[in-house]
């Protein structure tokens, strides 16, 4: 017969044991407010993107989602913030391609994309929309390419800053257009925009869920869209590669990630969730609105997606001779 006091401690190992195969901290999942880290300052694409997906997710989830923006250094600064932040669940982060091109367009990172972050699922890609100041005298980017050569120096492009998305697309631009433009950057594509829209800097880059906006009340001029198609939402608009650049396409893309480490049971749970919202008809017509294109994935999926972006943006890297130091 097994002594009460052997079959209490047996009962208790017994129990320790089935917390420890089964994430205990999984179970009830949420029980407070999660944290979305976006590594950019307020008002650009990145930003409003985080702020769609986390209403949707916080109501799926029944908490609220905090959106904490960490901006500066191109993305590096938030990545490495979340990238320490405890892997419970309870702290997310909003990747987009910056990830990607940072990992070749900086000499030293302290943080390691696909080391320390687990994918979630991807939410969504957004081209880039070439726009200018509608007292700038072009209506097409061929006017633009015009412009520029005939005043090598003094036709100047804001961008988010050194590191940016709309940086490094306009660096290939350059590179592969040959066209003499002069980077002028600003902390967050936000006042990048601000700057466009003042007239300060009359020209920009940036993700069309951040522009279309300003395009359609007619602040800004769209002259330009950097994916490889024409979109199904400005179909008058030609792409960059049909305007004199073969070959070009550049764009940004949003997913949610969180720290290596992260319990299995809950990032199944976040990845079905942001699924579902992914795939949810409002979500899909929300997006459509902004000629930015849904995309629901599995953790695994996300996972080959960024290796390859990140193979694919050395090369833009290489070709475009852009380097943060």
């Amino acid at each position: 017969m097994v002594p009460p006091a052997m079959l209490c401690r047996c009962s208790v190992c017994a129990l320790l044991s089935y917390c420890m195969a089964s994430p205990a901290s999984a179970q009830g999942y949420p029980v407070k407010p999660v944290r979305l880290i976006v590594p950019f300052v307020p008002g650009g694409g990145s930003d409003a993107a985080a702020r769609l997906f986390g209403v949707k997710l916080g109501e799926s989830l029944g908490q609220q989602v905090v959106i904490d923006n960490r901006g500066g250094a191109g993305g590096t600064i938030g990545a490495e913030i979340a990238s320490r932040a405890p892997a419970d669940g309870y702290n997310l982060v909003m990747g987009t391609a910056n990830m990607a091109m940072n990992a070749t367009l900086y000499a030293k990172l302290n943080y390691d994309a696909v080391r320390d972050f687990s994918p979630i699922s991807l939410l969504a890609t957004s081209p880039n929309i070439f726009s200018v100041h509608p007292s700038l005298p072009v209506k097409t980017l061929k006017d633009l390419i015009a412009l520029a050569r005939g005043a090598p120096g003094q036709v100047n492009y804001a961008s988010g800053g050194s590191g940016s998305t709309s940086h490094l697309a306009a660096e290939l631009f350059k590179a592969m257009a040959k066209v003499p433009l002069t980077h002028v950057p600003y902390k967050g594509t936000g006042p990048a925009l601000i700057a466009v829209l003042s007239g300060e800097t009359p020209i920009t880059m940036a993700p069309a869920i951040a522009v279309l906006p300003h395009v359609k009340n007619k602040r800004m001029r769209a002259i330009a869209i950097t994916s490889a198609q024409r979109s199904a939402t400005l179909p008058e608009l030609p792409t960059v590669a049909e305007s004199g650049v073969p070959g070009y396409e550049a764009g940004q893309w949003y997913g949610i990630m969180t720290p290596t480490g992260t319990p299995e049971a809950i990032v199944t749970r976040l990845n079905g969730e942001l699924v579902k919202i992914v795939k949810s008809p409002d979500m899909q017509a929300r997006l459509a609105a902004e000629a930015t294109i849904p995309i629901a994935s599995t953790p695994q999926e996300f996972s080959a997606y960024l290796k390859d972006e990140i193979a694919k943006w050395a090369r833009a890297v290489k070709l475009s001779g852009a380097r943060v130091e």
